[in-house]
C-alpha cells in the first residue's frame, strides 16, 4: 500500500501504534510495528505488533487468544504514528485487563486499579 512508504519508522524501522477499542472509544495499550507487522495487519485485518522483547513479529493475543480484529486505520498528520480502531476479544492486557491502562495516579501520586481483571494471567500464560 502506498501509504506505507511516507510512514516515518523510527531508526529500528518502527512506529507506535495506538490500539483503541472500537465500541467504546477506550485506548486499550500502545505497540510498536516494523513494515512487516503492518503488512500482516493490513492483510489479515488482526493486530501483529514487533515484540521488542522477543525481537520478532507476532499476533497480538497469540498466547492469549485475546486478539484484536481491525475496524478502521488512521495515520497522524506527520506521519509518525498510526491509530487502530479494533474490536478486541475478551482483554488487551497480558496483565488479565481489558485494557492496560487501568491504573489510574491519583493526586497523591499513587496508582489505584479502576477496572476488575477479565481474566487470571496465571492461568493464561503459566
Amino acid at each position: 500500500m502506498g501509504f506505507i512508504d511516507k510512514l516515518n519508522f523510527d531508526d529500528k524501522g518502527l512506529i507506535p501504534a495506538v490500539i483503541q477499542d472500537a465500541r467504546s472509544s477506550r485506548v486499550l495499550t500502545l505497540c510498536y510495528m516494523d513494515a512487516e507487522a503492518l503488512e500482516k495487519t493490513l492483510e489479515e485485518k488482526k493486530i501483529y505488533v514487533f515484540r521488542r522483547s522477543k525481537g520478532r513479529v507476532m499476533l497480538k493475543g497469540e498466547t492469549s487468544g485475546c486478539t484484536q480484529a481491525v475496524k478502521e486505520l488512521f495515520v497522524d498528520c506527520a506521519d509518525n504514528s498510526l491509530l487502530f480502531k479494533v474490536d478486541q476479544t475478551r482483554a488487551a492486557c497480558h496483565k488479565g485487563y481489558f485494557s492496560c491502562y487501568y491504573r489510574r495516579i491519583d493526586e497523591n501520586g499513587h496508582a489505584l486499579i479502576e477496572e476488575e481483571r477479565v481474566f487470571d494471567p496465571g492461568e493464561v500464560y503459566g
